[in-house]
């Protein structure tokens, strides 16, 4: 019998996830749908609706699958989960409603307070509440932020000095118009400062283990200037995050996080991605996201030394069992962005050129994001965030010299990257 695998997504992070399940010796067949050129490389791409549960569902049933993995968040907070379930296919990821704890910011607060975690000082406010969201403005000093509610495709954030800039925010979101009923309910929050990590854990519904911590890099430019984005590269491991920082994380905040969803009848499985501020104070939960980051992703799976396949099937089943391996070595991945970006490419159709070079380079995985086929046999781009090239080395310094060596072969007009992701990790 033959083990097939679905991967719904198209960006790098799915490609990450394909490239390491195929790797494992349990799996037969990786289909992606609907894919790009770098996952047509690694198996079938076949066309979806990712956010529409029935027709993910319907295509799951045709290929018969073994495991569906499902890779952004929005065919998670639309129940995609939900309906594979139903249909009786396993499927990694939170359920419709563990998924609100990506899907509604204001949700997201409310279990971490009822579950006792550390988090930012902050309230929610509603279409009509204006007034009372301004005045909770001028009572917060220093650094301002503004969050959308709902999904706003990572642009639904202003982290800002000026107050000015945050209360323009506010009126433009309660009004819906900066995004929609996404903004109608927002959440202010005092900004923390200190340095930002991520932590990822793998749940089951009760339990959870550790898979890694990385770095991403938010901002645009060098020195962390510019505006924030989707992530311009990451890496992994974090020499100034051990070991007592994630038992304190895993011991603080996940467990009861997973303890009050479980109460909330919203058990948690999947992968629970927990943004975390390295406050004066101690570590403060800036945010929770329901499914592996991008470009985090890139640079954890290439770390994975056990069975990424066993370990997806596990917490989709409700039963963690295979202890997770890290290999020693370490991963830096760089985003390659287009002209444009952010806050969107000046243009698609950009013929890309030195894939095949860069990925001759040891220890390299090119990972596609926002790339599509020309028809002619080019790879282009198409979309913002177009490459992750990632590497791994014996430790941070090693890997980021493969990774921009392989990021200096590959070219297209106005292509752009940062020259100092994970620098600060060698310093």
């Amino acid at each position: 019998m033959s083990t097939r695998v679905l991967v719904i997504g198209s960006g790098a992070r799915e490609h990450a996830l394909a490239w390491g399940l195929a790797r494992s010796p349990l799996v037969d067949d990786v289909v992606c749908a609907p894919g790009n050129p770098g996952m047509a490389e690694i198996g079938e791409c076949l066309p979806v609706t990712a956010t529409d549960p029935a027709s993910v569902a319907d295509l799951a049933a045709k290929l018969d699958t073994d495991l569906v993995v499902i890779g952004p968040e929005d065919p998670l907070v639309a129940g995609v989960v939900d309906a594979l379930a139903a249909a009786g296919r396993a499927a990694f990821g939170p359920s419709r409603a563990a998924a609100r704890l990506e899907g509604s910011k204001a949700w997201m607060k409310e279990v971490l307070v009822a579950a006792g975690v550390s988090t930012a000082r902050h309230a929610t406010f509603r279409a009509g509440d204006e007034d009372r969201a301004q005045a909770f403005l001028g009572s917060l000093a220093g650094l301002y932020v503004v969050k959308t509610d709902g999904l706003a495709a990572g642009k639904g954030v202003v982290v800002t000095e000026s107050i000015a800039e945050a209360r323009d925010a506010v009126r433009e979101y309660l009004s819906g118009a900066a995004f929609g009923d996404a903004g109608r309910t927002c959440v202010i929050e005092e900004g923390l400062t200190g340095p930002e990590i991520s932590l990822f854990a793998l749940c089951d519904g009760r339990d959870a283990r550790l898979l890694a911590i990385a770095q991403d890099h938010k901002r645009a430019f060098d020195g962390d200037a510019g505006p924030n984005t989707g992530g311009m590269g990451a890496y992994s491991p974090v020499p100034f995050a051990g070991s007592d920082l994630a038992d304190e994380t895993m011991a603080r905040a996940v467990v009861p996080t997973l303890a009050e969803l479980e109460r909330r009848g919203a058990p948690y499985r999947g992968v629970l991605f927990c943004g975390l501020m390295l406050t004066a104070e101690g570590p403060k939960v800036l945010e929770y996201n329901v499914r592996f980051g991008d470009p985090e992703c890139q640079v954890l799976v290439p770390r994975l030394a056990s069975d990424l396949f066993l370990h997806l099937s596990e917490s989709a089943a409700g039963a963690l069992a295979t202890p997770i391996e890290l290999s020693e070595r370490a991963c830096a991945g760089v985003v390659l962005a287009a002209a444009g970006y952010p806050p969107a490419p000046d243009h698609r159709g950009d013929v890309i050129t030195g894939l095949d070079r860069a990925a001759a380079y040891e220890g390299v995985e090119v990972f596609h994001g926002g790339t599509a086929d020309d028809g002619a046999g080019n790879v282009v781009t198409n979309g913002g965030r177009v490459l992750t090239v990632s590497a791994v080395g014996a430790g941070i310094a090693q890997a980021r010299e493969r990774a921009y060596a392989a990021a200096a072969e590959i070219s297209w007009p106005g292509v752009h990257y940062r020259r100092d992701i994970g620098a600060q990790a060698i310093a």
